[in-house]
């Protein structure tokens, strides 16, 4: 266990540019290609309703429970005022959620702690887990809990710094193309009890325009990994 803390707090090497191009072109396939992207969604979906509830706790409300379905959707439950400025916050921040967790771990990577960002994951799906409250959910949090649990045991620092790139990858570019998904979903006659439209309910602000601040918000984060990564001559 000492090795392990020692790992977790131990600053890694850099890994070659090479791997840094390669892990975000690995991620861009596993968004881009449908029959794949069916199921990574799910882990957008984890962090979307992740984001939820993080700012619903911090914005003073009860938190009940969070639910994660088969369809790559999910539900955030909180209790307390059904409007004012902590709803307004709860439902802003589900789309741009998983960017906004890209762009925090594009931060730590950039300092060096890949091993440090595995563990910090897998304790923030620990704290998770205990607010799921169906099945499907809690099979969705584990697996995925245990894909980071193997990597961050198992793996050599090179893998596991791979991987860490990977996920900080993924969760950049895939907020985009959620966003994207939603406003399709949408205009064709669904989704309306998406978070923009509750926006809309709430504030008198047209859902229109949240999807668009969903969708700067998305693409800014994904701007400011990219300068990060290192990944732009300078």
């Amino acid at each position: 266990m000492i090795e392990v803390w020692d790992n977790i707090t131990s600053v890694q090497a850099d890994p070659p540019l090479e791997v840094v191009i390669g892990t975000g072109i690995v991620a861009l396939l596993l968004i881009g290609w449908r029959p794949v992207w069916r199921h990574t969604r799910q882990v957008v979906t984890i962090a979307h309703e992740g984001a939820h509830g993080l700012i619903a706790l911090l914005a003073g409300r009860k938190l009940a429970g969070i639910r994660l379905h088969s369809d790559t959707s999910g539900v955030t439950v909180s209790r307390g005022k059904p409007d004012g400025l902590g709803m307004v916050a709860v439902l802003l921040v589900g789309y741009p959620g998983p960017a906004l967790f890209g762009l925090a771990a594009a931060f730590v990577l950039s300092r060096g702690y890949a091993v440090g960002l595995l563990w910090g994951l897998l304790l923030a799906l620990v704290i998770l887990l205990l607010q799921i409250r169906n099945l499907f959910g809690l099979w969705s949090v584990v697996a995925f809990g245990a894909v980071v649990f193997g990597v961050s045991w198992w793996g050599s620092e090179q893998v596991q710094s791979a991987f860490a790139y990977l996920l900080t990858w993924f969760l950049l570019l895939a907020a985009p193309r959620a966003v994207l998904e939603l406003q399709r979903s949408r205009r064709h006659g669904a989704g309306r009890n998406s978070d923009a439209d509750q926006l809309r309910r709430i504030t008198g602000v047209p859902a229109i325009l949240w999807v668009g601040v969903f969708g700067l918000v998305t693409l800014a984060c994904l701007a400011l990994g990219v300068l990060w990564s290192d990944v732009l001559p300078t």
